[in-house]
């Protein structure tokens, strides 16, 4: 397409259809700045989170960041602060500041790190989808199921790759006896889910207010 054909394109746009192309767009100077401070944003919790420890596990505030990239920018921008996300735990984890993954890390590096990697990239990713699909019905309802995934993906993940490495969790002390899949969903993961779940809960109207005010000033 030449630029006389892009400029008739573009002249025949309406003004709604022209936002919405400009909002698909990723790397537009409007969505870097944003995107920087979000980063900014889930670094900070993270390393916050990580100083409130629950049993084995600390707690990961950063999702509600994840969250708000994964619905103004799209899926693929919640992944990459997912991921974010998850380098930060990485390195707490190989710090050794996680006891119960520092351990996993010690018999099973690649799995761990992959694990570590995966759950939280999937968690911004699906809820950016979501959110694309629910929000043509309800703009509302898909804040507040994307906020919800986030920390279900997040966990179930979780749960199932640590299964993976049940063999280090009933050597750790930890289980005391508990079966790892009773141990994980319980006791390791259960407290932290319920407080992460309800964070995201909480701050849902936040999000949608956030996301309504920045795409009216914006658009």
């Amino acid at each position: 397409m030449n630029k006389e054909e892009k400029n008739a394109e573009n002249l025949s746009l309406t003004p709604e259809l022209a936002k919405e192309k400009e909002r698909k767009k990723l790397f537009t100077s409007r969505n870097i700045a944003w995107f920087a401070i979000l980063l900014a944003l889930t670094v900070v919790l993270q390393v916050w989170g990580s100083a409130v420890r629950i049993g084995a596990n600390t707690v990961n505030l950063s999702l509600i960041p994840v969250v708000l990239a994964a619905i103004l920018l799209g899926p693929l921008a919640g992944a990459v602060m997912g991921f974010a996300s998850a380098a930060v735990i990485l390195i707490y984890v190989v710090l050794g500041t996680e006891p119960l993954s520092f351990m996993m890390f010690q018999d099973h590096p690649f799995i761990t790190v992959a694990l570590i990697l995966i759950k939280t990239t999937a968690a911004g990713f699906v809820a950016g989808i979501l959110f694309q699909l629910i929000s043509r019905k309800n703009a509302y309802v898909a804040t507040f199921a994307a906020a919800a995934a986030a920390p279900v993906v997040n966990t179930g993940l979780y749960i199932l790759g640590a299964l993976l490495m049940s063999d280090t969790i009933a050597a750790s002390g930890f289980a005391d006896g508990m079966s790892a899949i009773y141990f994980l969903v319980v006791v390791a993961a259960g407290v932290n889910f319920l407080i992460e779940f309800a964070a995201n809960m909480v701050a849902s109207p936040a999000i949608f207010s956030v996301i309504k005010v920045i795409r009216k000033r914006s658009y």
